[in-house]
């Protein structure tokens, strides 16, 4: 065995979870931040059976994993149910979560504080960066759906998914 993991020392694993539906640039700038500070960053695309989405999971799937293969150390996973079961079954101790504002705050923490109690898995959370600050999937879908250019939202690729999901042929 070679690696990290082969020396003794244990190999850092952190998960940014989320339905990235679809993924965008403020996502991007926490999976990269994260990318810095662990040796492996799941990215975890949540499957809801129950809501619909605009991307099917496979292409948000394949869009996440295009726009993050430079990082050379995340990998791209779909799952469903308990975030700390995935997280167990990969041997990851910490979610990296971005907040936008104080609200994402209130609801996240309650997120933090139960996964904790379930599992002893530790959430990290990171302070968007402020060009980003107002950023949602649900916005660029809205201003997308309407017409509107979400071109500096998302990455080129999502954006030709988008347009071509979003056409009216």
């Amino acid at each position: 065995m070679t690696g990290p993991e082969s020396e003794g020392s244990v190999v850092r694993r952190a998960v940014c979870p989320g339905s990235f539906d679809p993924i965008t640039n403020g996502h991007l700038d926490i999976i990269s931040r994260a990318s810095r500070l662990y040796d492996e960053v799941y990215v975890a695309v949540m499957i809801n059976k129950s809501k619909k989405g605009l991307l099917e999971v496979d292409e948000r799937l394949d869009l996440i994993r295009q726009v993050t293969a430079e990082y050379g150390n995340v990998r791209v996973e779909a799952f469903h149910g308990l975030l700390v079961d995935f997280c167990k079954q990969r041997d990851i101790p910490a979610i990296v979560k971005g907040l936008r504002a104080v609200s994402d705050f209130d609801y996240e923490l309650q997120m933090a504080q139960m996964n904790i109690g379930l599992s002893g898995v530790e959430t990290l959370f990171v302070p968007t960066n402020p060009t980003y600050s107002f950023l949602s999937s649900s916005l660029v879908k809205e201003v997308a759906t309407w017409g509107g250019d979400v071109s500096h939202l998302v990455p080129p690729v999502v954006l030709e998914a988008l347009n071509k999901r979003l056409r009216k042929d």
